[in-house]
């Protein structure tokens, strides 16, 4: 089998990475937030937003696309206001392809990040409070670290699922070569055309490689939190 890529098999590499990255920091804050929020906090509606953060797992991903499309498309509340007054763009641009697959991968991230928040000591985040440390103090000084394997690994999660993320990307800015064709876009167009198998097999033998090293890296993580928190 021929090994060679193609630069329309290059560039959906390249765009897969960009937008996979892209995906993983900017939802990375926010995530951190409501992992916070949902591992420490006690509020009316907890479940709810639990349930929210989580919905994207459950739902067809094409509903999740259609949803966004209404949302952020050009005609969308979300995606008219920006246009006009960030002239940001998300239908059918690799922004969109990067919106769509940081909603994808949302949930894993949090739930990476909460789990690892609950496993750290509360007692050591009051004895830090007692000697007088503000909160954020004590979230960055000693929570933040001690949760740091399982945040690396929400972000490595978040990072596999939006490389393979395909039926909302594709709902959302469809299938453009060069803009939105992602790997798993690409895949899927040539499948839909003779002779288009070796070209398939490769990028699919890309995104299996890729995807196993995140979990494996993943994995790695997770086994360095459970020793650092004294599991076995």
């Amino acid at each position: 089998m021929d090994l060679s890529f193609s630069p329309a098999e290059w560039t959906a590499i390249r765009l897969s990475l960009k937008v996979a990255l892209v995906a993983m920091l900017a939802s990375l804050p926010v995530a951190l937030g409501v992992a916070l929020l949902l591992a420490r906090g006690r509020f009316a509606g907890k479940a709810l937003l639990n349930g929210l953060v989580h919905l994207p797992l459950i739902l067809p991903p094409v509903v999740t696309g259609y949803g966004l499309l209404l949302l952020f498309g050009r005609r969308g509340p979300v995606g008219a206001f920006l246009e006009q007054t960030v002239g940001l763009v998300f239908s059918f641009r690799w922004t969109g392809a990067a919106l769509a697959a940081a909603v994808m991968g949302f949930p894993l991230m949090v739930r990476s990040m909460r789990l690892s928040i609950e496993a750290v000591d509360r007692r050591l985040e009051e004895a830090a409070a007692t000697l007088g440390a503000p909160p954020l103090l004590v979230f960055l000084t000693v929570t933040l670290p001690l949760c740091l394997p399982g945040v690396i690994a929400g972000m490595i999660l978040s990072f596999a699922k939006a490389m393979g993320e395909f039926g909302a990307t594709i709902t959302f800015v469809s299938n453009i070569p060069g803009e939105t064709q992602t790997l798993a876009s690409a895949i899927y167009s040539f499948t839909q055309v003779p002779g288009g198998d070796a070209g398939a097999l490769r990028l699919t033998l890309v995104s299996v490689a890729l995807s196993l090293t995140a979990l494996m890296l993943s994995e790695a993580l997770a086994r360095l939190t459970a020793r650092r928190i004294g599991l076995p």
